[in-house]
């Protein structure tokens, strides 16, 4: 009993967290709660929901990239299969939305595993590349795959009332929906981060021989953290299939989803818990609203060219990235207040 408690109090508490802290993110709760509400705009509406699902591309991706210290090159793929996994179960046997979810994450945690022991054998850019290389190989086997709709990819179909077994309903019942993901993964994340192996998996990112010498079995610990952000990236696919009732290859397993999911959590700030959300909110906002406003003028690659900016102006005054840039300015506040 008292070991349920303990679990119940790490997850949902934030004390351990500043006071201002905590007032922010009650704060962006009520806004993002309210938000539907109040703003009427189909394509307002669309850029918050995928502020939010990229929120939790982050976080899932910040496990093993900021509290593991591995740069994970190749979340798209899972994404890539719980979006497959719902599309092709709703569409060819119309099994319910709930059930496909499950499959989705246990295929993408089962391939995770398999290639996770041969990759973890490599360390800094070397695995990078070798979780890019399998990313790329899965999209293109996707891609020619008769069974997956190849290149022409999957339409699901729409029922003709809103249906929640099959998540089809109105444009509002998305946001709470993946709203309710999102607050999952984040207390999830939450617990994590205070858990033992939220722990040791901090212990053999700073220094992997050190660890060992503590007992820590090092690859099972980073081979753990995969598995969990590979099922977080299949939760997350499985909402864009029902969101956007299409997918194909290039949409869910694209090399430029993976860098987006990777550079959210480390514009943001990886290795906390606020840094995929403050990433997802700057760059998914500037993805979205700058290339309309550019593209509807005419000015094609500029808005490229303004995202490459900031991202270069933020890298370059602070390495762990915004959030780097908080702490830093409060802790110049307490030694100007002392």
């Amino acid at each position: 009993m008292r070991a349920v408690v303990r679990i119940l109090k790490d997850t949902f508490s934030l004390n351990d967290l500043s006071r201002g802290e905590r007032i922010a993110f009650a704060s962006f709760l009520v806004v993002i709660f309210l938000f539907p509400l109040f703003v009427r705009i189909s394509y307002f509406r669309s850029v918050t929901i995928k502020f939010l699902l990229f929120a939790m591309y982050g976080l899932g991706w910040n496990l093993i990239g900021g509290y593991g210290g591995q740069v994970d090159l190749g979340q798209a793929k899972n994404v890539g299969f719980g979006a497959y996994a719902t599309a092709i179960m709703m569409t060819w046997w119309g099994i319910p939305f709930w059930l496909t979810v499950p499959v989705g994450i246990m295929i993408a945690v089962l391939e995770s595993f398999a290639v996770a022991y041969p990759m973890f054998r490599l360390r800094g850019h070397y695995f990078a590349i070798a979780t890019l290389c399998v990313a790329l190989v899965w999209q293109q086997l996707f891609l020619f795959w008769d069974w997956t709709g190849g290149a022409r990819g999957i339409e699901l179909p729409i029922k003709p009332i809103p249906n929640f077994a099959y998540m089809q309903f109105r444009a509002v019942g998305y946001h709470y929906f993946i709203l309710a993901l999102f607050l999952a993964e984040f207390f999830f994340m939450n617990w994590f981060r205070k858990s033992r192996m939220g722990y040791q998996l901090q212990a053999v990112r700073d220094n992997e021989d050190a660890s060992a010498s503590l007992g820590i079995d090092v690859t099972w610990t980073k081979v753990k953290a995969y598995l969990i952000t590979a099922a977080m990236g299949a939760v997350g696919g499985s909402f864009y299939a029902v969101y956007h009732l299409y997918i194909d290859p290039r949409s869910v397993m694209q090399l430029d989803l993976s860098i987006l999911i990777a550079m959210t959590a480390m514009v943001g700030g990886a290795g906390s818990i606020w840094g995929p959300i403050l990433g997802a909110a700057i760059l998914i906002p500037l993805d979205m609203y700058l290339g309309a406003l550019f593209a509807g003028k005419g000015f094609y690659g500029i808005d490229f060219m303004i995202y490459a900016f900031i991202i270069m102006i933020i890298a370059s005054q602070e390495p762990r990235g915004i959030w780097g840039i908080v702490e830093k300015i409060r802790g110049r506040a307490r030694v100007s207040g002392s």
